[in-house]
């Protein structure tokens, strides 16, 4: 029996995605993963609708989104709170470069079904995960349409 590889099976990627609309409509959640050498940055989540009908929302600390920070050459992960703005996240620091955040589709308001994080400075990748439905690589839907 031959496995399907992890991409199209379990999750689906967008390297540069800072700024970008990410569906969560075909998904159950996204993960981001952030990095800076040798600095400091911030995230800022929000929540957008794909139906334009609702104006785009901070998604905040109360929405309980997963945050960690950690060495992006590996090492120990530590949770962090968003800031008094409660849709940033801040805590990064010269040796904790890197941040994951999780935000599951069912932690989005009533009305939206897109989460868009925006990294002040370095990288930001998206790992659309928990897919409702497993395709080949090659027949994935774009990670962009709803």
């Amino acid at each position: 029996m031959h496995a399907m590889a992890g991409l199209g099976a379990e999750f689906n990627v967008i390297s540069e995605a800072s700024g970008l609309d990410i569906p969560l409509s075909g998904a159950g959640a996204v993960s981001f993963v952030s990095f800076l050498d040798a600095g400091t940055h911030t995230l800022t989540l929000t929540q957008t609708d794909s139906t334009g009908v609702n104006s785009e929302i901070d998604l905040d600390e109360a929405d309980n989104v997963y945050s960690h920070i950690g060495p992006g050459v590996g090492g120990t992960w530590t949770a962090v709170t968003q800031t008094a703005d409660q849709n940033v996240v801040d805590g990064a620091t010269a040796t904790n470069d890197c941040y994951v955040i999780t935000v599951r589709a069912s932690q989005l308001a009533a009305g939206y079904d897109r989460v868009q994080c925006t990294a002040s400075a370095g990288t930001c990748v998206a790992i659309i995960h928990d897919l409702h439905v497993m395709r080949k690589p090659s027949n994935l839907k774009s990670s962009l349409v709803a």
